[in-house]
């Protein structure tokens, strides 16, 4: 039995991010995400001003005059989505937790496929694997991305994004569009390390973009005085006195320091990076990045 206050909250969800697809994203998903490639349609006789390059010498030489190959775009491509499911998720100091965000920005990515057409799968990710979703159409399979995302029970509370990215890898053998839905708050010198490598990997066979939950507090501090702040991901119990301005300054430098490092990888690796935040609208960031592609391949 699902509990009444997930049925509400996924209906929420579902209405919701089912409109923005149709109306807000309207055109916009299709327009900026590609299929597969090309695939062979037929053959018909050269007309002046057809590339030469596309002649089919065999069948021009048995039918004794010059003819073309035609091709059609191969629409329909397998959407993954791959969230971090870890403890932090549980944070959250605005409108909503992250892992309510990452439900609902999830939602309207599978929204958005679907209604192109496109099949769409889940890998949810703590410190282990915790649900596989096989790609599949569908709204109800839509509400099942949502529901995994949002209701899901993780057993794990600590983050292993390159786990994720070496099942994703595993589960899609074809070219797909890649979602990673993270703060990316990876502890530990080894895990960053095999993050990256993980990630350089998974993005030279896959069409990757990175949305990155953030919230308000993820890197600021107000003045409390002291203050007993839980390490979701490990339990950890720490006193911080946020009345020392030295304490809130180094907190907010390693916030950025960890921001400008993550920035950079993604650049460097040509990963399409995207910040939603907990105390704004998701809606514009995603429009917008939609509308960077679309000037990309325009250009």
């Amino acid at each position: 039995m699902i509990p009444r206050e997930l049925l509400a909250a996924l209906r929420q969800i579902e209405i919701h991010t089912s409109r923005l697809a149709t109306h807000a994203l309207a055109g916009n998903y299709q327009s900026v995400f590609r299929g597969q490639g090309i695939v062979f349609r037929e053959v018909r006789p050269y007309q002046i001003g057809d590339d030469v390059r596309t002649i089919d010498w065999n069948v021009s030489a048995r039918m004794g005059e010059p003819f073309v190959k035609l091709f059609t775009e191969e629409r329909e491509m397998t959407v993954m989505l791959l969230v971090d499911a870890s403890a932090s998720g549980r944070f959250g100091t605005k409108r909503a937790t992250k892992a309510r965000l990452a439900a609902e920005v999830s939602a309207l990515l599978a929204f958005s496929a679907i209604k192109g057409g496109d099949r769409v799968g889940l890998v949810t990710v703590s410190d282990r694997i915790e649900k596989l979703v096989p790609p599949r159409k569908g709204e109800k399979h839509v509400l099942r991305v949502a529901r995994e995302v949002l209701a899901g029970e993780p057993t794990g509370r600590g983050t292993d994004l390159a786990l994720g990215l070496e099942t994703l890898g595993r589960l899609s053998k074809r070219r797909s569009v890649a979602f990673v839905v993270s703060d990316f708050f990876v502890e530990g010198t080894r895990r960053r390390q095999a993050f990256e490598k993980a990630l350089a990997l998974t993005a030279q066979k896959h069409d990757l973009v990175a949305v990155e939950l953030r919230d308000p507090r993820d890197g600021a501090l107000p003045d409390l005085g002291l203050l007993t702040v839980e390490d979701l991901e490990t339990g950890e119990d720490v006193v911080v006195d946020t009345s020392d301005p030295r304490v809130r300054t180094a907190l907010g430098a390693a916030n950025d320091a960890q921001q400008k490092a993550l920035r950079q990888t993604f650049q460097k690796l040509g990963i399409d990076h995207v910040v939603v935040r907990t105390d704004g609208s998701y809606v514009n960031p995603i429009r917008e990045l939609f509308a960077r592609r679309a000037r990309r391949r325009r250009a």
